[in-house]
């Protein structure tokens, strides 16, 4: 892997062996020294897959680079012949490229990126690989640390880091994929450039990782980091309440780890749980019950011992029981955070940056497509949910809710801090003032807590479409967002309906504000936040039409036609959506029912009231008392959850979550 500023081309190219593949990120004093001007402008980094190329694995190469251009990847084998190429670059910033070849032979490779319209020898920037003939030594552990650093982070590590995010959500834009858990990302070759990286086939043992929205960026974070050698930490921090958002008071790195989280104690303790012969993930082999043991003893420090990558496994369920939401909604001007707020602009918001809504939300970008001549500019998220599924949705005001309130923190586009090693060896990471003077970063900024809620999607609005949008079609995305909220809701109330026909007995209803935030069936299978979310999307959507008669400059308002024609128009066309879009949900019965948007728009009401899990599916689409559609309801949330609903109704239809108490 080569600093993203500085790469060597052509007769400059330094030799990458399979001994050193992840010990050529220099340091940016000595990359400076080293670089040729050619290599200044290049501003590209690479990295070769795996660790320690060899013949027994696919060789993959990443090219990243800050700033765009057209041009050709390809993998040079030894004997000269083009083994593989490509032209598709992702969008950026980063722009990336990516070859592989299934079965490399030994010797020396040479991946080279031609670059159109370069001339000389910026015209192609070249790094050669050496592939063996047999499986190098795989890295070892660290007697100090969950793993060893090979690396720092710099804009070279965190456009890798970018770069690699956007290809493991890569689907075609008129897809809503999504995954049940994010192991299934990670274990899926094509997807994961990372894929056994370490030569450990860490990625081919059986393992659970599901984490929900506020886990899903920091496992994302921690797995890159732990493949290529980087710092990695997080702060333990509150939830905020009292009228005070969240702060931090500790902080915990991969060199002064967290101790694991006491297992709870139980009259028949399960049985000792050995580290898999495989020594994957936190994966653990089943072993047969035995009598009841002692309680066990005090949580001791991380295990060392368990290996490389087993201590990587049980380091990442201690991160899980460490952070939650309210670690990413810490206030944008707090040193003391995990993340630090950055200006809305297009060279900003890149893949792995993270949305932390006020509400206790959070998204992670994972790719940002610029406008068209056709189409407004867009930005992918993923989301992680209680149940472990893992989406891609699109931003949108539906999506990504702020408002401006000291109680809920500090809401926002974040990016994670850069932790750094000192001069005396400790981790420690970078101050906002520091931040702002790096060249590596210099993108701390406190734009968005000056910004009021119009002012914040306005702004957002032109980021992602610096040209005036076409009316119709700017509102037909807005249906589309919709659209795709409404049926990802529809899976979310089948695991309700699913859960109820268990026969597992009641969810228990939280009090307070906590029915948005809390554990067990509750937190799994109730909708108080996502339903929140949606009432707000259909606000947003019936009140397109005049969004753009409040700002018409924003829009290219057809020739010859009012701004009150173009709010006519747009009030026709909505409606006209509402009716023709559907979807259908699983009755109580298992039968199939269908509604339309404009069925859902016209419950708003009644959806004020349909997040708790243990009302039957009907009630929680709204259906109509006395209705055929409700006809096959069987089953009520008891009286006294029922007058905690109608008490805490006006969070609901205010669109306003309340903060902790």
């Amino acid at each position: 892997m080569i600093p993203a500023r500085r790469f060597s081309a052509g007769a400059n190219a330094l030799l990458l062996t399979a001994s050193a593949a992840l010990t050529l990120l220099f340091q940016a004093a000595d990359a400076r020294a080293q670089a040729s001007a050619c290599e200044e402008s290049a501003e590209v980094a690479v990295l070769p897959s795996p660790i320690a190329p060899w013949t027994g694995a696919p060789l993959r190469v990443f090219f990243a680079a800050e700033h765009p251009f057209q041009g050709e990847l390809a993998l040079i084998a030894p004997d000269g012949t083009v083994a593989a190429k490509s032209r598709e670059r992702l969008d950026g910033p980063p722009y990336s490229w990516f070859v592989e070849v299934a079965s490399p032979a030994a010797g020396k490779w040479r991946a080279a990126l031609a670059r159109d319209g370069a001339t000389g020898e910026c015209a192609t920037i070249t790094r050669e690989i050496a592939v063996a003939n047999k499986k190098p030594p795989p890295p070892s552990g660290s007697p100090t640390m969950i793993w060893p650093l090979r690396h720092s982070w710099n804009r070279a590590t965190e456009n890798l880091y970018s770069a690699w995010i956007e290809k493991l959500f890569d689907d075609p834009l008129d897809a809503q994929p999504s995954w049940p858990a994010l192991h299934e990302v990670l274990r899926d070759q094509k997807r994961n450039f990372l894929f056994n990286y370490l030569g450990l086939n860490e990625d081919q043992i059986k393992m659970v990782l599901r984490p929900d929205c506020a886990d899903t960026p920091y496992f994302l974070r921690a797995y890159f980091a732990f493949k290529v050698g980087l710092p990695f930490g997080y702060s333990k921090c509150t939830r905020g309440g009292g009228g005070r958002g969240p702060h931090c008071p500790q902080w915990f790195s991969i060199a002064n780890p967290e101790p694991p989280r006491a297992p709870p104690q139980a009259a028949v303790p399960p049985p000792p749980a050995p580290v898999a012969a495989s020594g994957g993930f936190w994966s653990r082999m089943s072993a047969e019950p035995v009598p009841a043991a002692p309680a066990p003893p005090p949580p001791a420090p991380v295990h060392r011992h368990l290996g490389l990558v087993g201590g990587f496994g049980e380091y990442i369920q201690v991160v899980a029981d460490g952070v939650h939401s309210g670690s990413a909604r810490t206030y944008l001007n707090d040193n003391n955070t995990d993340h630090y707020p950055v200006p809305l602009t297009q060279e900003t918001l890149r893949p792995g940056v993270i949305y932390a809504d006020p509400y206790g939300h959070v998204l992670t970008i994972v790719r940002r497509i610029p406008q068209s001549a056709s189409a407004a500019g867009i930005i992918l998220a993923v989301d992680g949910q209680p149940d472990g599924t893992i989406a891609r949705k699109r931003y949108w005001r539906g999506n990504f809710l702020f408002a401006q309130d000291p109680a809920l923190g500090g809401p926002g586009f974040k990016r994670f801090r850069p932790i750094v090693r000192g001069a005396n060896g400790a981790l420690h990471r970078l101050t906002n003032d520091e931040i702002e003077k790096n060249p590596q970063y210099a993108d701390f900024s406190l734009d968005q807590s000056k910004l009021g809620v119009e002012d914040f999607y306005d702004r957002m609005d032109d980021v992602m479409s610096p040209s005036p949008l076409d009316p119709l079609t700017a509102l037909k995305d807005a249906i589309d967002s919709l659209d795709e909220q409404v049926k990802v809701r529809v899976q979310s109330v089948e695991n309700g309906r699913k859960f109820l026909a268990s026969g597992k007995g009641e969810a228990s209803m939280p009090d307070g504000a906590t029915i948005f935030e809390t554990s067990g069936a509750w937190e799994d299978f109730s909708t108080p936040s996502r339903d929140l979310r949606m009432l707000i999307a259909l606000d947003v959507v019936r009140g397109f039409p005049d969004r753009v008669a409040r700002r018409p400059e924003r829009y290219a308002m057809p020739p010859g036609k009012s701004v009150a024609d173009v709010k006519a128009e747009l009030q026709q066309v909505l409606a006209s959506e509402l009716v023709t879009r559907k979807f259908s949900y699983t009755r109580t019965d298992g039968s199939q029912w269908t509604l339309a948007l404009k069925d859902v728009m016209d419950r708003m009401t009644d959806l004020e009231m349909a997040y708790n899990p243990n009302d039957c599916v009907e009630l929680r689409w709204g259906a109509p008392a006395n209705s055929e559609e409700a006809a096959s309801c069987r089953r009520h949330a008891p009286g006294a959850q029922k007058d905690k609903m109608s008490k805490y109704r006006a969070w609901f239809h205010d669109r306003r979550r309340p903060p902790r108490a």
